[in-house]
């Protein structure tokens, strides 16, 4: 029984000889002598028991066995490439998945062109997000449920680190027609008397409700409750009620006439002030890719910092 050992190296052999026609040439294009061409030539001829090529020929010319051997390599070869390729990135950290979660709906609006650009650096890095809004986000990353979570209120778990991504400011929301816009210092009091339109969360999770309702012990009269932004500005333009919303979502709207924002200075002289965070697993920042992530979310601070200090 004759046991054939086919290895990659014959077969780059026989597409080396198929592209330069002699063994002198397909030597020198794979780096190897004449004679190691011609012994690797003799054991396919051995295993065989036909000639798989003609050397006399020139060019060199493949016997029925040699071409089909020929197509073996032109499947074969060009998949061994491709999984080196994706081996060596995979090693190397450049494929892999994060999924992101986030308490701030509004959060997309500039987390998305950064997603977009972090693709063209990694593409073979899957991008995706939590389903839903979860009551315990924290605990979930701890136990790698998703991997990145965006967030105004960090918790001291193990394993988990936060980086401060920006600082922000909570702004009040109202109609241009709104009788508080009239009012020179605006109250709590007064807000109680509103219906607040608000993101479906855990009221504990408002910035609003945590940082001024709750503290005051006073409930708006009423809250409602929609998934969209804009929607959200929408109820807010046509007078159905108030609502607090980060800077960089106001700033578009007011600008456009729609919406008036307000300080909400009842809570601080500098207003409702917050601090945004990315979570993570400490143990993910050994991963190139996912510390890929982390260092253009750092360059994406420092040009934020930079642009609302000017």
């Amino acid at each position: 029984m004759v046991i054939v050992v086919l290895e990659l190296r014959h077969l780059k052999t026989l597409i080396a000889l198929r592209e330069h026609g002699s063994l002198v040439a397909a030597a020198t294009d794979l780096c190897l002598t004449p004679s190691a061409i011609s012994h690797q030539l003799k054991e396919l001829d051995h295993w065989y028991g036909v000639e798989v090529v003609n050397r006399r020929s020139r060019p060199v010319s493949f016997s029925n066995v040699g071409e089909r051997l020929l197509r073996l390599a032109d499947d074969v070869l060009p998949q061994v490439q491709i999984a080196q390729t994706d081996i060596t990135r995979i090693v190397h950290g450049q494929t892999g998945r994060i999924i992101f979660s986030s308490e701030c709906h509004s959060c997309f609006d500039w987390l998305m062109p950064l997603l977009n650009q972090y693709r063209q650096q990694y593409p073979d890095v899957d991008l995706d997000f939590a389903a839903g809004f979860e009551s315990n986000p924290h605990e979930l990353l701890q136990n790698a449920e998703f991997d990145l979570l965006i967030t105004a209120d960090p918790i001291a778990l193990k394993g988990i680190e936060y980086f401060p991504i920006f600082e922000y400011e909570s702004r009040l929301v109202l109609s241009t027609t709104h009788p508080l816009v009239r009012k020179e210092k605006i109250l709590v009091e007064d807000l109680a008397e509103q219906t607040l339109i608000t993101y479906p969360v855990d009221k504990h999770r408002l910035d609003i409700m945590a940082h001024l309702f709750i503290p005051a012990n006073i409930q708006p009269k009423h809250i409602r409750t929609t998934d969209l932004t804009q929607m959200l500005i929408q109820l807010v333009a046509s007078g159905r009620g108030i609502a607090a919303l980060p800077d960089w979502v106001v700033n578009e709207y007011e600008q456009k006439g729609w919406v008036v924002s307000r300080r909400l200075d009842c809570v601080s002289p500098q207003g409702l002030r917050r601090t945004l965070y990315a979570g993570y697993r400490t143990e993910d920042k050994e991963k190139n890719y996912f510390e890929g992530f982390i260092k253009q979310l750092e360059k994406f601070s420092q040009k934020r910092t930079l642009y609302y200090t000017v």
